[in-house]
């Protein structure tokens, strides 16, 4: 049941209008924009600034094209970075066809037993950096598409909206995020969803969350292509090879000072690779977010874009029941359903978040356009997402059939909870959450259990 709060109001110090006040949030004044941000400006040093929202945004993203902007020529350059960028992974790549050549070479001159050793060193380099195709993510539970029919018959129909197919696996994992990936030889395409936001959406957010997910697969978006990402993603092993080793020994230390020169060379190429395709990747976020228009309307992915601001208060509320369920299920003599209880984390979850008033979004809205808030650094700041869909073709609410091929009329229609899986009763098995991926500190380890239904006891 959703707990009953009361609006005190009381004056601004400031200006002397009214301020909006709730006791779970943070009171403010919306004429003079008094304690928006709580955090004073001289604060935001040290521990504060290594939040992302206090981080300073890329340059380009301070602002979204104008009228004046000149397309053609930002087409040009934008066509010249790609170009730039797949060159530089190819390099990555042709780096590792390098060590590999070299290490057969070595072994087949020998030089006397001398080569094979040498051989083996740079084949197991080659191999660690190799091109990886990704895999599915381990924190999570597998939804198969036998588990849910519905769920997965949804997702293809909001796939032809973004004009591609809809995906082979659904991971649900605790972040509050979602994600597309592709993984393996085949292609094989994995929706990953987190709870949390899911639980915190309406059916047409869902709905749209589901269209902006599948829209990095209809705009070809180039960050997620084979070149690009595996090329990423080698850089990212060299540089944990080349990492330097704390609280170094004499040896130790001198190997870190001869991996200065290696280590300084990938970080560049990774910084460029990311400057080169920075514009790319801001603009595949933003077409993802017109699919996520046209799936589940304007109103709905401009909502969608107000919770996403929530990842605070959410993950704050997911820490703070998961603990308490978890000394509920310590208590001596407790009896009771495990599985029940542990659902009750998610309807707590959808419950108080049906409860955050009006003015807490706009105080949210005010701050991450004075912070720059983004999900994450690949996105652009999520005011401007919010800016450029108000500022489109609004695209009205569409109504999806129950089946695919089905006529149905739109009171039948399901909700995306409505195809959530299913299954009987038992003993939840309580999964290892932490906070969103995007706050940019430690990941505390917290236990929480899964979703009522949502594939309890099955682990990836």
């Amino acid at each position: 049941m959703s707990a009953v709060v009361t609006d005190v109001s009381r004056p601004c110090p400031r200006c002397g209008a009214t301020l909006w006040s709730d006791p779970r949030f943070t009171s403010w004044c919306g004429e003079c924009d008094w304690n928006v941000d709580p955090l004073a400006p001289e604060e935001a040093s040290g521990q504060v600034a290594r939040h992302p929202l206090t981080a300073r945004a890329p340059r380009g993203d301070d602002s979204s094209p104008g009228p004046q902007h000149d397309e053609g020529s930002a087409h040009t350059l934008s066509r010249l970075s790609l170009t730039t960028a797949y060159a530089v992974a190819m390099a990555v790549h042709g780096v590792t066809v390098v060590l590999a050549a070299s290490a057969v070479w070595c072994v087949v001159r020998g030089w006397g037993g001398l080569g094979a050793p040498l051989g083996v060193v740079l084949m197991f380099l080659a191999w660690t950096v190799r091109p990886r195709l990704g895999r599915p993510p381990r924190d999570g539970q597998v939804i198969v598409r036998d588990e849910a029919p519905a769920l997965y018959g949804l997702i293809d129909e909001v796939a032809e909206v973004a004009g591609t197919r809809g995906v082979d696996v659904i991971v649900v994992d605790t972040d509050f995020n979602a994600g597309v990936q592709t993984c393996g030889v085949r292609g094989r395409r994995v929706l990953t969803l987190g709870l949390p936001l899911w639980e915190v959406l309406g059916p047409q957010e869902r709905i749209a969350l589901l269209g902006h997910e599948l829209g990095h697969y209809g705009n070809g978006d180039t960050r997620r292509g084979i070149v690009l990402g595996t090329a990423l993603r080698s850089l990212h092993h060299w540089r944990y090879f080349l990492a330097p080793t704390p609280d170094p020994a004499p040896v130790e230390m001198l190997v870190n000072l001869l991996y200065l020169g290696p280590r300084a060379l990938v970080r560049g190429v990774l910084l460029l690779l990311d400057r080169l395709t920075a514009n790319a990747g801001r603009h595949a976020e933003y077409e993802a977010d017109v699919f996520a228009s046209r799936a589940g309307s304007t109103e709905a992915a401009v909502r969608l874009m107000d919770r996403i601001l929530l990842d605070e208060p959410v993950s704050t509320i997911v820490r703070r029941e998961a603990q308490r369920l978890e000394r509920e299920l310590r208590r001596p003599g407790r009896k009771g359903e495990t599985g029940q209880d542990a659902s009750r984390l998610w309807e707590i979850l959808a419950d108080e978040a049906r409860t955050i008033p009006e003015h807490e979004y706009e105080r949210r809205r005010r701050l991450g356009a004075a912070r720059k808030h983004r999900a994450d650094d690949s996105h652009p700041p999520t005011h401007l997402r919010r800016r450029r869909l108000l500022s489109g073709d609004p695209s009205p609410r569409r109504w999806w059939p129950t089946m695919r091929g089905r006529n149905a009329r739109p009171e039948n229609s399901p909700t995306p909870d409505a195809c959530w899986p299913r299954r009987s009763s038992g003993t939840a098995t309580p999964t290892d959450a932490a906070p969103p991926h995007h706050v940019g500190t430690s990941r505390s380890r917290t236990p929480v259990p899964p979703r009522k239904g949502s594939c309890a006891g099955d682990s990836t």
